[in-house]
């Protein structure tokens, strides 16, 4: 049986003639962080004092024993690479085993018999794209840096969310492995379903070795007790397993996410002596059906995916590198992150272009937990060349990723960039590239080709936004994908509401990171929306002023109290995330899923994450929890007055009995009325709010609130600084939550008055404290229940000062 060795250990990284001792995984920063070489680059400015590192040349250097390779009852030895970042040259023992260029692909090389002396030495990744640029020209990207030029994590050089720190180094795990006659080099298993039975073909391909040539092997495979076997002729086998009745995985929210494990062995019959076992793989697959429906209607074309028949409403979030090293990033972040996007009801995960493949960790929590992934080719906001070097990498990494993560059922979808065919339309690339190449040959030709060889279960597009064909603009909302970003650029959130695109693939609000965050990632800074570290922190163009012109519109901005300011920022992100996902919700199934830019950060910064750098949840993501829960209640605006929509996205039929009051400002009922609804499975009830509970919006005192049990829609018809809003009056009583750990406080606040998006924030009563509830309305005479775990301050003073609401203008 193959035989495989751990490279982690005895790795030095070589600084100034010394020999600095290096992680494996990880980074040269990472490297150079823990040798107290460098300062934490995520805080403070000190991002700007090690831009020297990614312009250097580094080598990392470990001993390889002759035992290692030449062990004596294996043929051969390989040494295997699963990441290196990313121009390196390797040597062992002197002797030179190859040259790689590309992060995001594995490597093999055949050491059989060599030791000595193991070097890696990565050139500068500026040095290898300005290499490849003066080869084949200049293209255009949204960025001052050259990542289009070699297949890097772009987000590397910078984003507008994201710092500058190229990297260098051995990012994913190294090992030796030692095997003879054959092994494994490829399992891909198709996973179909088709009239109850669920089909596993298993195609494999083999690597032998000289005198394993002529040897007679035979795959076998075993799946939910069912086996199979077959002959490999030459290098190729395939078999068929079938299964009865499996258990479909399902979307959470839809159903059980059963999984199958799939073993496969290759075994060696072939010489007349006993059977060998040689190579062996082991992946876990779901049985689902997988579509997507782009059928032109009488508004254009859709783009819905199906699930075991099930037309779905995604509800997603968009994933950026959850670190600005990768390589940090344990199984253990993941499964938490991940949850915190199932807690906030999401379904959907797309993993965006401008950043990585995830490790398979990634892959295998989406699995368990049910949420589908929309997993995009690793191109954003760039004309990227077709020439060489660049083509044969783009071809082998697509090929190698392909393969990699086809056997997860939580794999819904394969695109092909993010933004790249509406840049060439729409930003100026189109003139400036004339003739040279740009891309459309990945997107268009390549890249659907090798999903269609490999991965023919899954569907593919050709980018996001793309509206299927060069027939209608790229970025057209009413055809295929469509990324809203004039809102956020040039608009108030009211603006979402004015149009429906098929789905909005990417759409979203900034924030600044909770307050904790920023003390820890500013340490000293008397913080101010302008301070230098919050500047720094800021990555976007003219972010500040968007974030003030978003608060202005609905609010007097603060003036010298950062409290207030990082209140109503917050608060803004969540109202206007809420009102775009609102909006479309209730025009389903005409639009078909929202995809909120972002998830999460990789680093403290103002963003549009839900989930900051340091792990805390901002109001976003309470929010998200609520408008992506199964059953929504929302009023939304229109030119013939407001509507009600009872959103049902869940199994069953909702019987739904919706309470309608018409207020003044000081709490008087005007008007009432109950509505007895049943709303069906999957779909929305639309109805225009009676006129004797439209609020007068020329009295700028009226308010409507929709309730039905714990869901509360309410409807006010002027923004924030033009309603009558009495000054917030509450009572605020805190008790020790009995049996739920020290710490833990149940903060119960009663209203006297409205008390308009109320919110506590946790981190303010300690580092780790969170919070069960978002931003919620309070009418006068209400009580809400605040569960706070993890305080370090508990006195009912410290907890008034870390609640906040709407006031008067």
């Amino acid at each position: 049986m193959k035989e495989v060795v751990q490279l982690a250990e005895g790795w030095s990284l070589g600084h100034d003639g010394s020999a600095l001792p290096a992680q494996v995984p990880g980074c040269v920063h990472t490297d150079l962080l823990a040798a107290g070489v460098i300062e934490d680059p995520c805080t403070g400015l000190n991002e700007n004092e090690v831009a020297w590192v990614g312009r250097r040349t580094w080598t990392y250097s470990r001993s390889v024993d002759a035992a290692h390779t030449t062990a004596g009852r294996h043929e051969r030895t390989d040494l295997v690479f699963d990441g290196l970042d990313t121009a390196a040259v390797i040597t062992l023992g002197g002797r030179e085993l190859g040259r790689t260029r590309n992060m995001h692909r594995a490597h093999r090389f055949d050491v059989t018999g060599l030791h000595g002396g193991l070097h890696v030495e990565f050139t500068s990744a500026y040095d290898e794209a300005d290499s490849v640029r003066t080869t084949i020209g200049e293209r255009p990207n949204v960025y001052p840096e050259p990542f289009q030029y070699i297949r890097k994590t772009a987000c590397g050089f910078g984003w507008d969310w994201g710092p500058t720190l190229v990297t260098a180094g051995i990012w994913r795990p190294v090992r030796l492995e030692r095997w003879s006659t054959a092994r494994l080099a490829q399992v891909r298993p198709l996973v179909t379903l088709a009239d109850g039975t669920g089909r596993v073909e298993v195609r494999i391909d083999v690597e032998r070795t000289g005198q394993g040539a002529d040897h007679y092997l035979e795959v076998r495979a075993s799946l939910g007790g069912v086996r199979a076997r077959g002959r490999v002729d030459g290098t190729r086998g395939v078999l068929t397993l079938e299964v009865s009745d499996p258990q479909l995985w399902w979307p959470r929210g839809y159903g059980e996410q059963p999984l199958y494990d799939l073993e496969v062995t290759l075994v060696d019959t072939g010489d007349g002596s006993a059977e060998r076992p040689l190579d062996s793989w082991h992946r876990r697959i779901g049985f689902r059906t997988i579509g997507l429906d782009r059928s032109a209607d009488d508004i254009g074309t859709g783009f819905t995916l199906v699930v075991n028949g099930a037309r779905i409403f995604a509800r997603g979030v968009n994933w950026i590198p959850d670190d600005v090293f990768p390589s940090r990033v344990t199984p253990e972040r993941y499964r938490t992150r991940l949850t915190q996007a199932a807690d906030a009801n999401v379904d959907l995960v797309r993993v965006w272009g401008g950043g990585i493949y995830e490790d398979s960790a990634f892959y295998d929590v989406c699995d368990e937990l049910g949420l589908m992934v929309w997993q995009d080719f690793l191109f954003a906001c760039a004309a990227y060349p077709e020439e060489q070097p660049l083509r044969g990498e783009v071809e082998a990494e697509a090929s190698d990723n392909v393969v990699r993560l086809m056997p997860h059922p939580s794999l819904v979808l394969w695109n092909g960039n993010n933004e790249n065919l509406w840049g060439f339309r729409d930003w100026g690339w189109e003139p400036a590239l004339k003739s040279d190449s740009w891309g459309e040959g990945y997107y268009l030709g390549l890249l659907p080709r090798v999903v269609a060889e490999l991965d023919p279960t899954r569907p593919y597009t050709a980018g996001s936004p793309w509206s299927g064909s060069w027939d209608h603009h790229p970025n057209d909302p009413d055809h295929g994908t469509h990324h809203s970003w004039e809102v956020w650029n040039r608009q108030d959130y009211a603006e979402y509401r004015a149009s429906v695109p098929r789905f909005v693939a990417e759409f979203g609000w900034q924030a600044p990171p909770a307050l904790a965050t920023l003390r820890r990632a500013l340490p000293g800074e008397r913080l101010a929306p302008d301070s230098p570290g919050m500047l720094h922190h800021q990555k976007a163009e003219d972010g500040n002023g968007k974030l003030n012109r978003g608060v202005a519109r609905h609010f007097p901005l603060p003036e010298g109290d950062f409290d207030r300011w990082h209140y109503l920022t917050q608060l803004v992100q969540a109202r206007a995330v809420a009102a775009g996902i609102e909006h479309w919700r209730s025009h389903w199934p005409v639009c078909a899923g929202t995809v909120v830019w972002q998830l999460n950060d990789c680093w403290p910064v103002t963003s549009w994450a839900a989930v900051d750098g340091d792990g805390r949840l901002k109001p976003l993501h309470h929010e998200l929890r609520r408008v992506y829960a199964d059953r929504l209640l929302t009023v939304q605006p229109g030119d013939d007055g407001p509507t009600l929509a009872v959103i049902n996205q869940a199994a069953e039929p909702w019987r739904a009995t919706v309470t309608l009051r018409r207020f003044r400002a000081d709490g008087t009922v005007l008007a009432e009325r109950v509505l007895d609804l049943t709303v069906a499975p999957r779909t929305v009830d639309r109805r225009p709010v009676p006129p004797e509970l439209v609020p007068d919006a020329a009295s700028a005192k009226e308010f409507l609130v929709a309730d039905e049990g714990e869901l509360r829609a309410p409807y006010f018809p002027v923004t924030d600084k033009d309603f009558a809003y009495p000054a917030p009056e509450y009572d605020v009583t805190v008790s020790s939550s009995v049996g739920a750990g020290e710490g833990s406080l149940d903060v119960v606040v009663t209203a006297h008055t409205l008390v308009r998006d109320l919110l506590l924030q946790p981190d303010r009563l300690g580092t780790s404290a969170v919070c069960d509830t978002g931003l919620r309305t309070l009418l006068p005479g209400e009580r809400i229940r605040l569960a706070v775990r993890g305080a370090e301050e508990t006195g009912a003073n410290a907890v008034r000062a870390a609640l906040f609401c709407v006031e008067p203008a």
